[in-house]
């Protein structure tokens, strides 16, 4: 039999189904069974052959055509056995990798259900409010009575000073205020009298972009994950938004509308708003709506229009006004790029008299090269003086002195600047690509400098859901599995000894495209795979990339050409290296994302590592990347991980331990801001 296997596995695997052949009729009227010997003979054909009516004939010729049916018979049957055979064992072949196939759906399939469970348990244990969104409804319903009028400004302010300082009591207490009356709540809140003394700050930020509500750049999830932080350090921190059209709700709790409308100052009238409140990730939410200027929010786009300047100077006027209006004493205005840095000359200069002597003023600059320069008579708009601002200590543009510089405002006018970047304080004020070195210069002792951060709780291998084993810096055997896990999904052979390479970016230039081509040929040599995630605005770049693909004959690269969530979190948890564009990506956060999950953020091009001075004035995260990871190329991380893996891995389990997220050094650092205005 295993003769008649080998045999038969020399037939062409194309021939699915025998053709039937057309046999030359015998002159016989009834043939016995025979069947093949394991050694292809054929059992019994002579006797049968004897008794089938040929006595007749000369036994010389009973023996020659007997023997010539014979072997024609037995050449047909065997080519008919041989075909039959190696249908058989190419339909076998099919059903084992449509098994296979089955069950790696199957086991997608369970994994998937396993996530799904997980998320709704956890859904189920969070469906109760927690005690800062409950603290929150409550001083949001507090607002919401001075704007109706049914308590003083005076009041609200010792309301809410007692609310912030007894948020955990609160939070047990008033359970749900959402179906009081504001009579009801207002006589429950002055029962509940117990007082202590204030540890935390109030922060409010008025800024342009929250996530999950709008999101542009960086500056949306900046805001949030800094505020959920800060927060969770015990302070109580608020946003303040203008309410556009494109606003996405879904996640906002308690989203209501004050029914008394609210007024504020623009162009020398007084314009009626709509006020909208919610709480979002535990995080108090005002949201502005304009009435008479309604088309200022309700457009397309959030920026990029001819009238930017208007459309938030404005947004800046009725958020101050607002405070007042409420009654509300912050003890920090947060504000940020120049779209908010009005704010500051409008403190100082109209509102800080107005009930708000200890607030201070904090400015982030996330961007320099957005500056807004305008003619200086539009700051009447808001109610400024055109002629006391436009001065080369306040707002006059270094450079183009007929113009005033809103940035350059937010910066002379705040009590503290913190600059979001890689680089180190002296290098950032000693750079000419900004404009503002002498405005920078004259201020240094209030400019800070802090790195952007992540979430942590998103994003974090030992409780992630999306992985199909969690790990950390002290068991690392659920990163082998996931890397196998992603090999698996993308089609990519597994193996202990090839290195993974993983990259993320939403875009990348010409160049990065060529250096990750050339750094891909290179490495594939080499016995390294390549995961690339994510698409470019330029479709021929997609078309660059995927052509690529197919150049590779050994298979090496896959090219995901979309942002899958689930498979980001598998792509850093698998991966050995991650290639990042720069070690700062405040969008994104990959490099961050890559240490916390055991991966070497890499850069792919070598121009961007001299980032780094070794000196006081740069962020820890800064000298902590260019002391480990700034001066290391693909090739060179390849080399090591290959000559010395016991030295890699401990440099790997170091970084995962490092805490860059945003309750590490990013909320350390803002809130050492805020304590050091608060005793100016």
């Amino acid at each position: 039999m295993e003769t008649l296997l080998n045999a038969a596995s020399s037939i062409p695997s194309h021939r699915l189904v025998p053709k039937p052949r057309v046999l030359p009729p015998k002159p016989v009227t009834a043939r016995p069974l025979c069947c093949l010997r394991n050694n292809g003979d054929v059992n019994g054909l002579r006797k049968a052959q004897s008794q089938q009516g040929f006595e007749d004939q000369p036994k010389g010729e009973i023996s020659q055509s007997s023997s010539g049916d014979h072997k024609a018979k037995q050449s047909d049957i065997w080519e008919f056995f041989r075909e039959a055979q190696q249908n058989i064992l190419y339909l076998n072949k099919q059903r084992l990798l449509a098994v296979e196939e089955l069950s790696k759906s199957n086991r997608e399939k369970q994994l998937l259900l396993n996530k799904i469970k997980k998320l709704e348990a956890e859904k189920q244990a969070g469906a109760g409010k927690d005690k800062l969104s409950v603290c929150w409804e409550m001083l949001l319903r507090i607002d919401s009575m001075v704007l109706s009028g049914i308590v003083s400004p005076e009041e609200a302010s010792g309301l809410r000073s007692m609310v912030m300082d007894q948020k955990v009591n609160v939070a047990d207490f008033f359970i749900d205020t959402t179906q009081r009356r504001d009579a009801e709540l207002l006589g429950e809140l002055h029962a509940f009298s117990e007082r202590s003394k204030k540890n935390g700050f109030h922060v409010v930020h008025i800024c342009t972009e929250m996530a999950p509500l709008v999101s542009v750049g960086s500056l949306a999830s900046y805001v949030t994950g800094l505020s959920q932080a800060v927060q969770r350090k015990g302070h109580l921190v608020e946003v303040i938004l203008p309410k556009y059209m494109s606003l996405d709700l879904d996640d906002v709790q308690g989203l209501r509308e004050v029914e008394s409308e609210f007024y504020s100052y623009f162009n020398g009238q007084i314009h009626g708003n709509r006020i909208w409140m919610g709480v979002i990730y535990g995080i108090g939410v005002t949201l502005i709506e304009p009435l008479y200027y309604s088309s200022f929010f309700n457009r397309e786009k959030i920026y990029g229009y001819s009238d930017d300047f208007e459309r938030f100077s404005y947004f800046a006027r009725a958020s101050l006004d607002y405070i007042v209006k409420c009654g509300k004493q912050p003890d920090v205005l947060h504000l940020h790029n120049w779209e908010t840095a009005i704010v500051g000359p409008l403190f100082w200069d109209i509102f800080v008299k107005q009930g708000l002597e200890g607030t201070r003023i904090l400015f982030t600059c996330h961007d320099f090269h957005s500056q807004c320069l305008e003619q200086p008579d539009k700051l009447a708009l808001c109610g400024l003086d055109p002629a006391r601002l436009h001065r080369p200590d306040r707002l006059q543009d270094n450079n183009k002195t007929h113009l005033v510089n809103i940035l350059k405002g937010g910066v002379v006018y705040s009590n503290k600047v913190v600059i979001s970047s890689i680089h180190s304080k002296h290098r950032i004020i000693h750079s000419p690509s900004h404009g503002l070195e002498p405005s920078l210069n004259i201020h240094k002792d209030k400019l800070v400098v802090a790195p952007c951060g992540f979430d942590k709780l998103t994003w974090d291998p030992s409780k992630d859901y999306f992985l199909p084993e969690n790990y950390s810096a002290e068991n690392m055997k659920g990163k082998a599995v996931s890397k196998v896990a992603l090999q698996q999904h993308v089609g990519l052979s597994e193996h202990d000894s090839i290195t993974l390479v993983g990259c993320i970016s939403s875009e990348m230039t010409d160049g990065h495209i060529e250096q990750l081509k050339e750094s891909i040929r290179d490495a594939t040599q080499r016995n390294v795979q390549f995961v690339f995630m994510g698409s470019s605005k330029k479709p021929s770049l997609n078309r660059a990339l995927e052509s690529f693909q197919e150049e590779l004959v050994d298979g090496g690269l896959r090219f995901i050409t979309r942002y899958e969530e689930a498979l980001s979190h598998l792509l850093f948890a698998g991966s050995d290296i991650i290639l990042c564009r720069s070690f700062h990506d405040p969008i994104f956060h990959v490099p961050l994302k890559a240490l916390r999950y055991g991966a070497a953020p890499i850069l792919v091009n070598s121009n961007d590592r001299n980032f780094a001075d070794h000196d006081y004035e740069a962020t820890m995260y800064s000298q902590y990347i260019s002391s480990t990871f700034a001066n290391v190329s693909l090739s060179l991380a390849l080399h090591e991980i290959k000559s010395n893996p016991s030295k890699w891995i401990r440099r790997i389990q170091d970084a995962m331990t490092q805490d860059f997220s945003w309750d590490g050094e990013c909320s350390d650092i803002y809130v050492s801001a805020y304590t050091a205005i608060k005793s100016l």
